[in-house]
């Protein structure tokens, strides 16, 4: 990692709150930080609902809004 940008946070929501994350964050290093389990969440990213296949490649960016859902199993 750089360490110039792990310096630098930005701001962004998640579910309704204020979050700060480095610069350059991925989604699933996010949740991460959050606690949370990617395999076990569905997220939707600014109003869309972003597909598993885009996690790695979405980086956070100053005011992004997501709201994440924990996916429940069970019949």
């Amino acid at each position: 990692m750089h360490s110039s940008s792990d310096s630098v946070l930005i701001s962004l929501q998640v579910n309704g709150n204020r979050q700060s994350c480095p610069l350059g964050t991925t989604l699933p290093q996010l949740l991460k930080q959050l606690d949370m389990d990617p395999r076990l969440v569905a997220v939707e990213y600014n109003g869309e609902i972003l597909h598993r296949q885009f996690w790695e490649t979405t980086v956070m960016q100053t005011d992004d809004q997501l709201e994440v859902v924990t996916i429940v199993g069970g019949g």
